[in-house]
């Protein structure tokens, strides 16, 4: 899977649950929640004010280091 600012949460946590843990250390406490599941990456970083490139970048790498 790649992941870009537009890719939405639930698609992320859905292609490997061990994702989760990106979501928590940037305080994204809510992931069972339909609101955040449907929310884009992007979205979710402006609101915790985490920087998007940095999670894609971090969460690219745990999907390449899977392969």
């Amino acid at each position: 899977m790649i992941v870009t600012k537009d890719t939405v949460i639930g698609d992320i946590l859905d292609a490997d649950r061990e994702t989760a843990v990106y979501f928590l250390e940037m305080g994204m406490h809510c992931l069972g929640c339909p609101a955040a599941r449907g929310e884009s990456l992007g979205d979710a970083c402006e609101v915790h004010g985490v920087s998007a490139d940095e999670m894609v970048e971090k969460i690219n790498a745990y999907f390449a280091s899977k392969e």
